[in-house]
């Protein structure tokens, strides 16, 4: 069945938005492409993972071109998708640099993005038929 899944979805149109489904929220693209288990799965650990980034007193880092680092870790910040936009509109993610958690806080906060990218990445191939 996932094979037949994949074979209906070959405009390029409905494959970016696939995949920006699955940027916006983890997991939505492989959900969207009848991949339930990996779907669910994601849908659950990626932003448990955020939230537990934040619950570590990371930061969400602020782009700043001035500083490379730091924009290559805002970058993979947003990498999450919405759960990065709600953490800044509740003003979380300030990190508290003296906090024992802070440099894992912030390892969570930057890995969640950077594996959700990882998982669009995977979405777009499942959407092209090459898995």
């Amino acid at each position: 069945m996932q094979a037949a899944a994949a074979d209906q979805v070959r405009s390029p149109v409905i494959t970016y938005l696939i995949c920006a489904a699955a940027w916006a929220l983890p997991g939505a693209g492989h959900l969207w492409l009848g991949r339930w288990q990996k779907g669910i799965i994601f849908l659950i650990t990626l932003p448990l993972m955020f939230a537990c980034g934040l619950w570590l007193e990371g930061r969400l880092f602020p782009f700043e071109p001035s500083e490379p680092l730091v924009a290559l870790a805002a970058f993979a910040d947003v990498g999450v998708g919405i759960p990065y936009f709600i953490a800044k509109a509740m003003s979380q993610g300030a990190g508290r640099a003296i906090a024992p958690t802070f440099e894992y806080g912030n390892a969570f906060l930057i890995v969640a993005g950077l594996l959700n990218m990882l998982v669009v990445l995977d979405t777009f191939d499942v959407a092209q038929g090459r898995k």
